[in-house]
């Protein structure tokens, strides 16, 4: 739109605020382009898109920034060159990066008007919920599942923010993060489920091996990486039931993938890089194992045993697929092989490959019972729910640019609804609520020398804490309270103490005090004075009050007739239909004495005995 066109659409004074802010977009996805697009197009002056991930295949029936010749390539980089196109005059910035980066601090957050969220995971809409409630910047929330989407204003200290309300056990996983930064096992169960399959036995992404290498490429030399990545899957395809088959899949995506992932250091700069796996050295390992293992689905499996049921699956499924052809007629669909949680086929496959894939980035493995159960359907986001989404979130923004929080909405599509969409008004902070009502510090540290022991030792001397404190990093891992003593030696730089990212979480837990105070969020920042061996290595920044936690309410329900009120006897609160009974998502907190950087123990799936097991996935 021209300049003159929005001040006629929004009045003269928004358009002005509009086009002097400076605000940030968190994933460039389904809602991320559409979004980029309107706030492009709207005049904002400033726009930053950050995304982790690179464009699919799958992405392109719904993200209508990129096409053929974009696959491979990052989301963030290519959704500005396009977006660039709309509005010439636009400042856009990218980062291929990662939100939960170490360098996305607090004060880099608070250089924004305002953080528009659009991603496809709790985790990060966690950190990103934290990080601008703690510099103070308001977020507008978004997000879909098919024909449902959800807007939500927050703004600390007025609002709501997004874990005043407790999620339910996530079960809807994105599926075009898993291919180059995988955390989690159900990250490799589903890559092996829900695209090494199909790369080999299905419809592949590249059927005819090229890619397009048109004059506004970003170099020759990555057309040419993606060229012979093409290449090299047609050549394995067309080499199926030979006897080196195994061989090509397992370098290829075990080695020469792997290797290529860890040459980019930016990634594995807040954890351990991958590791490749050699075929040969495996192969020829003497421990005694079988592809037998496969019966065994209540136990982990070894590297060896993973490696040889893969072998032996990947064996039984490529004579599966050679006999499906030769029966075929030319009148026939192409004959293609796809995961059922029940072929034992696949599921030995999927297994093994995920297991070997969990190994190369230190992830903890899972037996081939946990892979039935977590493994499942793809669920496909819905183009138009997106495009609602990403307008609704840009009418929320003006409520927030004029300062009239009182006129925003949180706004609901829903499908089986009397309307479309439907609104409601924003509701408070939950006093209870641990995120939005903690207390937030900073705090400068030596890098070189600055120990846990050193932190606790600023918290007790400084703030006054007691003995009975305990400090949990951004993973909900306790990494510090009296019974953790060993980890005092331990420096703030390791990967196992912070977690990767900016701030730890300190809670006052002495049960002699009545009244404990909330709890404090203490981000790191950089030292301004240069270090010297005088210096404290730990240096708390400013003034620093933490309120007392309110007194809690007892609001359990009396029953008049206790012993007949819901069937039931005894005193107790009436449990809602559907309710779980167990904390999940990380609730509980873990305590973490050695090292497990890149561990994933805050995510619980919870299945009923029911439940079919499977696992929506969305991306």
């Amino acid at each position: 739109m021209r300049p003159s066109s929005i001040k006629r659409s929004v009045g003269v004074d928004l358009a002005h605020r509009i086009q002097k802010s400076r605000v940030l977009l968190v994933g460039a996805g389904g809602i991320g382009c559409e979004l980029l697009k309107n706030l492009v197009l709207t005049g904002f002056g400033e726009v930053h898109i950050i995304d982790l991930d690179t464009i699919d295949l799958s992405n392109l029936n719904r993200q209508f920034l990129f096409r053929h010749e974009h696959i491979k390539k990052p989301k963030a980089l290519v959704a500005k060159e396009v977006a660039q196109k709309f509005q010439p005059s636009a400042k856009l910035e990218a980062y291929h990066a990662n939100i939960m980066d170490h360098q996305f601090n607090v004060d880099w957050f608070a250089g924004f008007n305002i953080v528009f969220n659009a991603l496809d995971n709790i985790s990060a809409r966690r950190h990103v919920n934290h990080m601008c409630l703690a510099a103070g910047v308001p977020l507008i929330e978004s997000g879909t599942t098919g024909f449902n989407g959800q807007v939500q204003v927050i703004e600390k200290g007025k609002t709501e923010c997004y874990d005043c309300n407790e999620k339910e056990t996530p079960k809807t996983y994105p599926i075009c993060t898993l291919r180059s930064n995988p955390t989690q096992p159900i990250h490799c169960i589903v890559w092996a489920k829900s695209w090494l399959i199909p790369e080999l036995f299905g419809e592949s992404e590249d059927e005819s091996g090229t890619i397009d290498s048109t004059e506004d490429a970003e170099n020759a030399d990555e057309i040419q990486k993606l060229r012979e990545e093409a290449l090299a899957l047609k050549e394995i395809r067309e080499s199926m039931g030979s006897d080196d088959f195994c061989r090509k899949v397992f370098e290829k995506v075990f080695k020469v993938d792997i290797e290529r992932l860890r040459g980019m250091e930016d990634m594995w700069k807040e954890r351990q890089p991958p590791d490749a796996l050699e075929y040969d050295s495996i192969e020829q390992d003497p421990a005694l194992s079988s592809p037998a293992a496969s019966k065994e689905d209540r136990r982990e499996w070894t590297l060896k045993e993973n490696f040889l049921v893969f072998k032996d699956s990947l064996d039984r499924l490529s004579k599966r697929l050679k006999e499906l052809v030769e029966k075929a007629t030319s009148s026939d669909p192409k004959p293609q092989l796809l995961f059922d949680k029940d072929d034992e086929d696949t599921l030995d496959f999927v297994t093994a490959a995920a297991n070997l894939r969990s190994i190369i980035f230190h992830i903890p493995q899972k037996t081939k019972f946990d892979t039935k159960q977590m493994a499942g359907n793809i669920i496909p986001a819905i183009a138009t729910t997106n495009a609602m989404t990403a307008g609704l979130c840009v009418l929320q923004s003006f409520k927030v640019l004029q300062d009239d929080l009182s006129q925003a909405k949180m706004v609901f599509l829903e499908r089986s609804g009397a309307r479309a969409i439907n609104s409601d008004s924003l509701d408070p902070p939950k006093p209870g609520c641990s995120i939005c009502s903690s207390a937030h510090g900073r705090v400068a540290a030596d890098q070189e020398r600055a120990t846990l022991g050193d932190l606790v030792e600023i918290l007790r001397s400084d703030l006054e804490y007691g003995e009975e404190l305990s400090i949990v990093n951004s993973a909900g891992q306790v990494i510090y309270d009296p019974d953790l003593e060993e980890n005092l030696t331990r420096k703030l730089s390791e990967p196992a103490i912070t977690n990767g990212f900016s701030f730890l979480t300190i809670r006052d837990e002495d049960d002699q005090d009545q009244d404990p105070r909330v709890n404090l969020d203490l981000f790191f920042v950089e030292r301004q004075e240069p270090a010297s061996e005088d210096s404290k290595p730990v240096t708390l920044q400013g003034t620093l009050e933490i309120p007392r936690k309110p007194k809690k309410k007892n609001t359990e329900p009396v029953f008049e007739d206790a012993s007949t009120a819901n069937g039931t006897s005894g005193l107790g609160k009436r449990k809602r239909d559907g309710e779980d009974e167990v904390m999940t998502n990380g609730h509980v907190a873990k305590k973490v004495a050695g090292e497990q950087a890149n561990g994933d123990s805050d995510d619980l799936i919870v299945l009923d005995e029911e439940d079919s097991g499977a696992i929506l996935i969305d991306d």
